[in-house]
């Protein structure tokens, strides 16, 4: 049995984090910040045109057709750049669920291309993420899920710690509502799509966190030394390792019972989004306190990945909720 990725899927995942390197720095990621939409300006083109934006869906739908084990890769490379993308929503959530639910629906190969958004109305209380910005956003429908267009849509810009990530508070009439499906599963299995995408960014951000705190603490000098050298400095980036090695192959695991296929993957997503809000919570607070006065600066670049990881830490269900989750499953 192999555990291990293939080599394509290795490959794409080294590609997309060079295209993040060139299209995505951090200096890009604060300019979304006062762009009209949040968003890096041409990116979503590029990743459309490798394919990420349409992993998901078939490829009958100019999809690659690919499952959530390929995808967890590219996700975690795009909470590694900060991106402000909407992979998650997008990719891994909504096209999905117009693939399972309405194959012919126009919106699934628009998407596919990039050349529509979709947003979603799961996991976020009131307010949905890129739901001002979006052609369709995937909604709460019965005991299932549907699809409201734009134009019946209204939305109210909320504020948002995080500035590229753009939410809305947004209403709509019920008989704007097209069913795409009554089905309860189909309802869980989109939000588990996102609670697993969300631990994926989480576990990129959470690197990234500690690769920046590392190289920080190596060249920072306080009396003579690098203050990396100080064994309390070094086990608390120790610690955020530790909590990395428990939540990303957790994160993997609940990937691959996902595209394989398990009757009920959410309590393995419930375990991994736990992890990885942890591990992020974790690397932000250990982060910031190993830098000292600079960190809370926003004029220095780890206030992005603070931000970042805070808001996806709580998004999709907080560890807190996907505890008690897991709970109920092995408590009855």
């Amino acid at each position: 049995m192999n555990f291990t990725f293939t080599d394509d899927q290795l490959l794409f995942r080294d590609a997309v984090r060079d295209l993040f390197a060139g299209e995505c720095p951090p200096e890009a990621v604060r300019a979304a910040w006062d762009s009209d939409d949040g968003r890096v300006a041409g990116l979503w083109a590029k990743m459309a045109a490798m394919g990420v934006v349409g992993l998901t869906a078939p490829e009958a739908s100019g999809g690659m057709g690919m499952t959530e084990l390929d995808l967890v890769l590219l996700l975690e490379e795009s909470g590694f750049a900060a991106s402000p993308e909407p992979l998650t929503a997008h990719t891994a959530v909504a096209l999905p669920v117009l693939a399972e639910a309405a194959p012919d629906h126009p919106l699934l190969s628009a998407g596919a291309a990039g050349e529509a958004t979709l947003a979603v109305a799961l996991g976020h209380g009131d307010l949905v993420l890129g739901g001002a910005a979006a052609d369709a956003i995937v909604v709460p429908h019965g005991d299932g899920l549907g699809l409201v267009p734009a134009e019946n849509v209204a939305a109210a810009p909320a504020a948002s710690v995080d500035e590229s990530r753009r939410l809305a508070a947004v209403t709509w009439a019920p008989d704007a509502v097209t069913e795409l499906t009554s089905d309860p599963a189909a309802r869980q299995r989109a939000f588990d799509r996102g609670a697993l995408a969300a631990a994926a960014e989480c576990v990129g951000v959470a690197q990234r966190l500690l690769d920046y705190t590392v190289e920080y603490v190596t060249e920072r000098e306080q009396f003579g030394k690098p203050v990396g050298v100080n064994q309390a400095v070094k086990h608390h980036l120790s610690n955020v390792g530790l909590a990395l090695e428990f939540a990303r192959p957790m994160v993997y695991r609940a990937a691959w019972g996902m595209a394989a296929g398990d009757t009920d993957p959410s309590p393995e997503v419930s375990m991994a989004k736990a992890l990885a809000s942890d591990a992020v919570d974790l690397a932000c607070r250990n982060a910031l306190q190993c830098h000292g006065a600079i960190g809370y600066t926003v004029e220095y670049d780890l206030q992005l990945w603070l931000k970042r990881g805070w808001a996806l830490a709580a998004s999709w269900g907080s560890a807190a909720d996907h505890r008690r989750a897991v709970a109920a499953v092995l408590l009855g």
